[in-house]
């Protein structure tokens, strides 16, 4: 899937060193919302965590990732998951993450138009929602400017990684 400026890539170990030097540019700040920066330490970790994402997809189970490269520049800026959640829906939930020197250019709103546009064209999805602690601010933006509609606020649904219980948004779109 691509658009004039980006290219979402299937998973693939040829990204693991560049995937990993864009996880150290972020890793403080993905560390605010969510835990797994915390577990990650090194480059096999990445490749460790690739493999599974190239087997998720073979087997089209769990989360089929995205791997998210700037056309211009080659450059991995970050990473896109659809996870299944319900296969007889079908229903979906995106998640994201981008590299701290890309943030605020547009990059991920417009790849989850296109992994959006992919999951209810081809996998006829029926519903796609994007969750997000009600504090990550930047990753709110992103659904609403994407058109996902406020479904729910989920009071105390998450401990962040600072120990905080947090509150958990659900983001939700429709088939048109």
């Amino acid at each position: 899937m691509e658009n004039h400026r980006i290219r979402l890539e299937l998973p693939n170990m040829c990204h693991v060193e560049s995937m990993y030097e864009a996880f150290e540019e972020s890793r403080e700040v993905l560390g605010r919302f969510m835990p797994w920066p915390h577990v990650v330490s090194s480059l096999d970790d990445i490749a460790e965590n690739m493999q599974q994402a190239i087997t998720n997809r073979e087997k089209f189970e769990g989360e089929l990732r995205y791997t998210l490269i700037c056309k211009e520049t080659e450059r991995v800026l970050g990473v896109l998951g659809l996870t299944i959640l319900d296969k007889t829906v079908p229903s979906f939930e995106i998640g994201y993450w981008l590299r701290n020197s890309a943030v605020g250019k547009g990059y991920m709103t417009e790849a989850v138009k296109l992994v959006e546009h992919y999951a209810f064209e081809t996998l006829n999805a029926n519903r796609i929602q994007i969750c997000m602690a009600d504090k990550n601010l930047k990753s709110r933006a992103i659904a609403e400017r994407c058109g996902y509609n406020h479904e729910a606020t989920l009071l105390n649904a998450r401990r962040l990684p600072n120990g905080e219980l947090g509150n958990t948004l659900i983001y939700c779109k429709l088939p048109a």
